[in-house]
């Protein structure tokens, strides 16, 4: 059982405080860590704690609890089934039962703990719970929305609670609740968490993105604010986000091919973004991803230009010429392509777009964290990592296309 005992065995980060800095008891508990720093299993241990009324987390079960992530699957396969999930931290005897199709977790004494998505804020409105685990909040695409809703529906119990477990980044809503005092804030670095990790992959890491902008976030868990040289920044791309779409007369897919698919290549940017009739440009998907061989990444930007029903894939050809048209045709031959070539540098393509951007010409259709991370990040010298900026590649070509190019405005082409 002394393996069982996690209060015995965790590091201080990853127990609840007594208090906020208000001194009063705290409402919200935020962990903020780096990747592999022991955040989940902070919150699974956290929820079994309440479930079954074990001090330090409480002194009886408490009954509702809300387990809110990104996604279904990332309830699922994170906070639920995942290694350092609610099913793995607790002893055969104590484990609850899992019923996948109802999203719900039940323990022997009662108490249930039930999953919902960030995708669909409306799924909590109705519920009422005793304790709510929100994890990775930072990339939430619908966060404000999502939070509010639950919020309103954590009324049961004498003294309600929220533990949040995320990698930080600089979103208004993670701002809010660093600065209430009824907040308690605990941190932790990947690093802390070495004994669990394997040695390669924390020295792989460490080397290469130690000391920059991005280690300190993903690694330290710290919150990094924007460049003073940023083309973009938070504040204005929180203006500029938007629930919904007008009807758009022009929609496209654009592709940022890596020059490699092996492991620790660029990334593949693809974005998708179309224009209503006044002209302004809305950014629809981010499906940018590593490490794909280009038949996979050409099968994702089709996927994507077949979901938005998009007029045209437009692709950089710098890096691979004929090769990017080719691809994308042994996936779908009847996609049409227009093949655009860099023949300027990377921060002077995006200026015409962050111009675009400061004059509230362009909008985002929800929340795109990695893409958003990059645009802040993007200052007169590249990616503070050294990195290539892939996906803000993609967005500069799917903007020029719409509202820069010498097609730009032009109505949609599909059944003519």
């Amino acid at each position: 059982m002394l393996l069982a005992d996690w209060a015995l065995w965790a590091r201080p980060d990853q127990l609840p405080p007594d208090t906020a800095p208000s001194g009063d008891p705290w409402s919200t508990w935020l962990v903020l860590g780096g990747r592999g720093a022991g955040k989940t299993r902070a919150g699974a241990e956290w929820v079994r704690g309440l479930a079954l009324g074990r001090p330090p987390f409480a002194g009886r079960p408490v009954g509702r609890i809300a387990l809110v992530a990104e996604t279904m699957a990332d309830v699922r396969e994170v906070m639920v089934e995942g290694v350092s999930g609610l099913l793995a931290v607790h002893p055969r005897a104590e484990r609850p039962r899992w019923e996948p199709t109802r999203r719900r977790l039940e323990w022997a004494n009662g108490a249930v703990a039930q999953g919902f998505s960030a995708e669909d804020p409306e799924s909590l409105r109705g519920p009422q719970f005793a304790a709510a685990w929100l994890d990775e909040l930072a990339k939430w695409k619908r966060a404000e929305a999502t939070f509010d809703m639950l919020q309103f529906g954590l009324r049961l119990g004498a003294q309600p609670r929220q533990m949040v477990t995320t990698t930080p980044r600089p979103t208004a809503l993670l701002r809010r609740l660093l600065a209430d005092p009824s907040t308690a804030v605990t941190r932790a670095r990947t690093a802390d968490n070495a004994f669990h990790l394997a040695p390669s992959f924390l020295g792989q890491v460490l080397t290469r993105y130690g000391g920059t902008r991005l280690g300190r976030q993903e690694l330290d868990g710290e919150l990094i604010e924007d460049r003073a040289d940023a083309l973009f920044s938070r504040p204005a791309l929180e203006a500029l986000r938007e629930a919904q779409v007008p009807p758009l007369t022009r929609i496209v897919v654009a592709v940022d091919p890596p020059a490699s698919s092996r492991a620790g290549a660029d990334a593949c940017g693809i974005v998708c973004a179309g224009m209503d009739a006044t002209g302004v440009v809305h950014v629809l998907a981010d499906d940018s991803a590593a490490g794909l061989r280009p038949a996979q990444w050409a099968a994702k930007a089709v996927a994507l230009f077949r979901r938005f029903e998009a007029d045209l894939i437009v692709a950089e050809v710098n890096q691979g010429g004929e090769m990017v048209r080719a691809v994308i045709a042994e996936v779908d031959d009847g996609v049409p392509v227009e093949q655009v070539r860099a023949t300027r540098g990377k921060f002077l393509r995006a200026e015409p777009v962050a111009a675009l951007y400061e004059q509230g010409r362009v909008r985002h259709a929800g929340a795109f964290p990695a893409l958003e991370d990059e645009m802040c990040d993007f200052g007169t010298d590249g990616l503070s990592s050294g990195r290539s900026p892939d996906r803000l590649d993609a967005l500069v070509w799917a903007v020029t296309a719409l509202a820069l190019g010498p097609k730009a405005g032009a109505p949609r082409v599909r059944g003519l």
